[in-house]
């Protein structure tokens, strides 16, 4: 019996095979196989090791098999975070899928994930604001320049030109950098301001993404017709979610596994019958997307390991076309 080789694709190539165009279409080809009931789960969907002082140390490990292409794969990180310092966001954290052939077993690749974590992350919520955003914004506000802020808006300007950009984060140097080289980039207003107010207030599209456990934005801040994207933990206030006009999520058992999430609902604060939809069923079109130009509408997302296996996928057949990678020899 033949069989091939493995194939790892390390982080420098993953930055030539995988745009954040291709990311956005992934994204959405995988909302749909979500819709049409062919993504297959593993049990529990996550498994974590979290090791406490003196180490910080999480292992992070889920698997999914997408019936479609098909492919399985198990997607594995491990990150440091004592509360002060996370690594979730950078290289020196360990990220890396494992790819599958499901009709044998035989391993196909290990592609690092770095590159395709950071894309998928805000594609993944960029994308139902094709359904979901107001219909011609004008003003964008990031809270976070990081890692998610970058991203989040080279996601948003795949659909949307803007005339101008609101940014802060915690560090006046950082926001004020980053509205710099954006400014000159695309030949707009960047302009960093000095929170997250500032930032929401008139803004048509809003993104949190901070590595930040607190608190950042509240609903009397938003304008009638805004769309929030919630990238991580409690970006909008728990208590603001029941009155914003729909309420969209990538998965609802996936996002009671956060502890953030589940103590919300858990304390009553917000609850599943307020939910409008997830996000499968508004881009598959069995739930309705924008249906008025005032409505205030919530997209949080926690992210579908269906996606990132996608997208790994991708890479990894990009890689096999082009020559690119490193082979491993498989047992034989």
């Amino acid at each position: 019996m033949t069989y091939p080789d493995l194939l790892f694709v390390p982080y420098r190539d993953t930055l030539e095979l995988l745009t954040t165009e291709d990311a956005m279409r992934i994204c959405e080809e995988v909302y749909l196989m979500h819709a049409r009931g062919t993504v297959r789960w593993s049990k529990p969907p996550s498994f974590k090791l979290d090791t406490p002082a003196p180490f910080h140390n999480h292992w992070h490990v889920k698997s999914v098999m997408l019936e479609e292409v098909p492919i399985t794969g198990v997607r594995m990180y491990n990150y440091f975070d004592d509360g002060k310092r996370n690594t979730v966001g950078y290289l020196e954290c360990a990220r890396y899928i494992l790819l599958t052939d499901p009709n044998t077993g035989h391993g196909l690749s290990f592609v690092d994930e770095h590159w395709s974590y950071g894309a998928r992350s805000t594609a993944s919520a960029v994308v139902p604001c094709k359904w979901l955003g107001p219909k011609n914004p004008e003003i964008l506000g990031l809270v976070g320049v990081g890692t998610m802020g970058v991203n989040a808006l080279r996601s948003l300007l795949t659909l949307h030109t803007f005339k101008e950009i609101r940014v802060t984060s915690r560090r006046r140097e950082t926001r004020e950098a980053f509205a710099r080289e954006w400014s000159e980039t695309l030949g707009i207003p960047v302009i960093a301001v000095e929170n997250p107010e500032q930032v929401a207030r008139g803004a048509d599209i809003i993104v949190g993404g901070t590595t930040s456990s607190e608190i950042n934005c509240y609903a009397e801040w938003l304008k009638p017709g805004s769309t929030f994207i919630s990238l991580a933990r409690r970006e909008l206030n728990p208590a603001d979610w029941s009155k914003m006009d729909k309420v969209v999520v990538d998965d609802w058992d996936l996002n009671y596994l956060q502890p953030y999430f589940r103590k919300m609902v858990d304390d009553g604060v917000f609850n599943r019958g307020q939910l409008y939809s997830t996000i499968d069923k508004v881009v598959a079109g069995e739930k309705p997307g924008r249906e008025n130009d005032d409505e205030r509408i919530l997209i949080h997302t926690t992210g579908l390991v269906s996606q990132d296996v996608a997208l790994a996928n991708f890479i990894f057949e990009q890689a096999k076309a082009r020559g690119m990678g490193i082979t491993l020899p498989a047992a034989r």
